[in-house]
C-alpha cells in the first residue's frame, strides 16, 4: 500500500542567484498534523511563478521516497530532506513508471487526479545546488508528477494512498515525460496521449504540435512540442552574396532593394511573411547586420526588402544615402515562423508603418492563388507621404473575390483625401476593430510598433478571438522570458564589461551587437546576458527549448548535449558555445 510520508509547504521567497534576485516557492518544508488541500494548493503553500507552476492542473506536486534514495546514491549526497525537490507530497510507492496520467487517488478526505509530469526549471538546480538537475530528472526518468484536486479535503503524513480509478490509455508518467522530451516521438503514442482527458492543456498543446509536425513529415524541424513553430529548414547556411539590381523609393521614408544572387543559382522560394538577415559592409566601417522581412511574393529569381529611414539608424541611413545599384550585400536564407497559414478561415492583415512588409508578402501570396476566402487589409500610416505600397496593395486587393480594406492616417496632410487615400483619421486600434466588425473566427497577422502590437493584441482578445488565431511579428529584439527573475528596467545592449575575449566573434543580428567570445562564459546564453541582449530561457540545461534561437551562420558545440536537438538552422543557446564566428537571430 502506498503511503504519504510527508506534507511539505512553503511560501515564495527572494533568493540571490548570479547577481540577480529570483522569486521562488521551491523551498518546501515538512509540517505536522492535518492540512487542508484546496483546488489550487495546500493551505500555507504557494508558487512564486504561477505562469510556469501552479494552477488547477498543477495544484500538488508529488515526489517519491525511492527517487530520493536514487539521487542520494547517484549524486553522492546524504543530506537530502523531504521537500528538497519542491514537492508537496513525499510518498512511499507511486513510482513514475507505475502511475498513469488520469489515475485517481484518495488520500485522507481529498481526491486527486494525475495530470502531467513535472516540468523542471533552473530553480530546482538552485535548490539542489546542482545546475544540471533539470536535465538529470528527465534523462533518468524521475520527474515526479502533478495532482489536480477533484475533491478538497484534509491530508496528513502517514495517510494511506488508495487508487480509486485507473486512467484511460494506461500511459505512465515516465512514458508521457519521455514522449515529449526524448526522441523518437511515435505517432501512435502521441495519438494515445491526446485521448487522455486528464492530461493538462500545456502538454496537450505540445503533443498536438508534435503530431502535426509528423503529419507534415517535417523531420528537420526539431521538437515542435517544445521549440518555436515548425517551418522548413533554411535553404542554405551562412550568407550568400547578392547584388542590388534596383533601388526603389516606395514613399518619403521607405526604400526597397531588389536583390539578385551573384552565384547564378536560384534563390529559395520564401514563405509569405518570412525575413532574411542582411550583412551590409559600409566603406571604412564595421559590417552591419539587420533582419528585414521580404516584402514581395515568392520569386526564385530575386528578393525584395523594404527599409524605413530612421534618424539614427546606421543601416537604414547607409541604405538610403550610400548604397547603389550594383553594390553587393550578403544575405542569409529566408526564415521565420510568422507565415501565412493554409486554412479556409478569413484572413485579417493588420500593420502600421514599415510593419506592412511581411503582411504585404502575404497579400501577394493570396492574390497569386486567387484566394476566395475573405481577406481584410487594415493599415495605419502617418500620412500619404509616408504611406508605402498604397497603389500596390490596392491592385492586389482588386484581384481578390472577397476583400475589405481600411486605412488610417494619424496625421493626414492637407492634400490627403478622405475616402480616397485613407478612410479614418486616427490610429488603428481595438475600438476601430469593434466598429468594423471584423470576423472573430479569422486568422489575424499583426506587424508594427510595440505599442500598436500590444493594443491590437489586447483588442482582439477583448473581441473573443482565440489566442491561437493571433500571429505577430516584431522588428528588433523579441521580448525576453526570464521566469522568476525580479523585474528591472530594460537596459540597452552593450559589450560586456572588461577586456574583449580572445575567441570567435558572436554577432547578435537583431540587437546589432558584435562581441568576442571569452572563456569566462559557460554558454552563449551567459554571453547574451552579459550584454543585456533579450533572451528566453527556463531550464538552462538543454531540456525546455525556450532558448531556441536562429543560427544564421557558424558552428557550435554543446555541453551538455540537449535531450532533443533544435530545428535545422537553430541553436539552443543555454548549453552551446561557439566553434567559429557566429551570427545569431537575437
Amino acid at each position: 500500500m502506498a503511503r504519504l510520508l510527508s506534507v511539505n509547504v512553503g511560501l515564495p521567497r527572494d533568493v540571490a542567484w548570479q547577481g540577480r534576485t529570483v522569486h521562488t516557492g521551491i523551498w518546501k518544508a515538512p509540517i505536522e498534523g492535518p492540512r487542508r488541500v484546496r483546488r489550487l494548493n495546500i493551505d500555507g503553500d504557494s508558487q512564486g511563478d504561477t505562469a510556469g507552476h501552479g494552477g488547477e492542473h498543477r495544484a500538488v506536486f508529488v515526489y517519491q521516497d525511492e527517487s530520493y534514495r536514487y539521487w542520494q546514491e547517484h549524486l553522492s549526497r546524504s543530506n537530502l530532506v523531504h521537500g528538497q525537490f519542491g514537492e508537496n507530497f513525499t510518498v512511499e510507492g507511486l513510482a513514475d513508471t507505475d502511475v498513469c496520467i488520469g489515475d485517481r487517488y484518495r488520500i485522507g478526505s481529498a481526491l486527486f487526479e494525475v495530470t502531467q509530469p513535472r516540468v523542471t526549471c533552473y530553480r530546482l538546480g538552485i535548490r539542489m545546488e546542482e545546475p544540471d538537475m533539470p536535465a538529470l530528472l528527465v534523462k533518468h526518468g524521475r520527474p515526479g508528477f502533478y495532482f489536480r484536486v477533484i475533491e478538497e479535503g484534509d491530508v496528513e503524513a502517514d495517510d494511506e494512498i488508495t487508487r480509486v480509478a485507473r486512467g484511460p490509455e494506461r500511459m505512465s508518467v515516465s512514458e508521457i515525460n519521455a514522449l515529449l522530451y526524448m526522441p523518437p516521438h511515435p505517432r501512435e503514442r502521441l495519438e494515445r496521449a491526446l485521448r487522455i482527458p486528464a492530461l493538462s492543456r500545456g502538454w496537450r498543446r505540445s503533443f498536438a504540435a508534435l503530431l502535426e509536425q509528423q503529419r507534415g513529415k517535417n523531420t528537420a524541424a526539431g521538437n515542435a512540442g517544445l521549440g518555436p513553430g515548425s517551418s522548413p529548414p533554411p535553404a542554405w547556411h551562412g550568407f550568400r552574396p547578392f547584388r542590388v539590381s534596383r533601388k526603389i523609393a516606395e514613399s518619403g521614408n521607405v526604400t526597397s532593394l531588389i536583390l539578385d544572387p551573384i552565384d547564378g543559382h536560384p534563390v529559395a522560394a520564401a514563405l509569405p511573411g518570412q525575413f532574411v538577415v542582411v550583412q551590409l559592409e559600409p566603406p571604412a566601417a564595421r559590417a552591419i547586420m539587420r533582419s528585414y522581412s521580404l516584402s514581395s511574393g515568392s520569386d526564385i529569381a530575386s528578393y525584395r526588402i523594404s527599409i524605413k529611414r530612421e534618424a539614427h539608424g546606421a543601416a537604414s541611413l547607409y541604405i538610403a544615402d550610400e548604397l547603389r545599384p550594383g553594390d553587393v550585400v550578403r544575405v542569409g536564407a529566408p526564415r521565420g515562423n510568422f507565415t501565412l497559414r493554409q486554412e479556409a478561415r478569413p484572413v485579417v492583415l493588420l500593420s502600421a508603418g514599415i510593419g506592412v512588409t511581411p503582411v504585404l508578402a502575404m497579400l501577394h501570396a493570396l492574390a497569386a492563388e486567387a484566394a476566395t476566402r475573405d481577406v481584410w487589409w487594415l493599415h495605419g500610416a502617418r500620412n500619404g507621404r509616408e504611406h508605402a505600397f498604397a497603389v500596390e496593395a490596392r491592385g492586389l486587393l482588386a484581384a481578390l473575390a472577397h476583400h475589405h480594406s481600411h486605412v488610417c492616417y494619424s496625421a493626414p496632410d492637407p492634400d490627403d483625401r478622405p475616402g480616397v487615400d485613407f478612410d479614418t483619421t486616427g490610429r488603428l486600434n481595438g475600438r476601430l476593430l469593434l466598429r468594423l466588425d471584423v470576423p472573430r473566427d479569422a486568422d489575424y497577422y499583426l506587424c508594427g510598433p510595440t505599442a500598436f502590437m500590444s493594443d491590437l493584441t489586447a483588442g482582439l482578445a477583448n473581441l473573443g478571438v482565440s489566442p491561437g488565431h493571433i500571429h505577430t511579428e516584431l522588428f528588433g529584439a523579441r521580448p525576453s522570458l526570464t521566469p522568476g527573475i525580479a523585474a528591472s528596467l530594460p537596459k540597452p545592449v552593450h559589450v560586456p564589461i572588461g577586456a574583449p575575449g580572445p575567441g570567435p566573434m558572436v554577432s547578435f543580428a537583431r540587437s546589432g551587437l558584435n562581441v568576442c567570445w571569452g572563456p569566462s562564459y559557460a554558454s552563449l546564453l551567459e554571453l547574451a546576458e552579459a550584454c543585456d541582449v533579450p533572451v528566453r530561457w527556463s531550464c538552462r540545461t538543454g531540456v525546455c527549448h525556450n532558448c531556441e534561437s536562429g543560427l544564421i551562420a557558424g558552428v557550435v558545440s554543446y555541453a551538455p548535449d540537449p535531450l532533443d536537438g533544435p530545428a535545422d538552422g537553430n541553436v539552443l543557446i543555454c548549453c552551446s558555445r561557439p566553434r567559429s564566428d557566429l551570427v545569431l537571430d537575437l
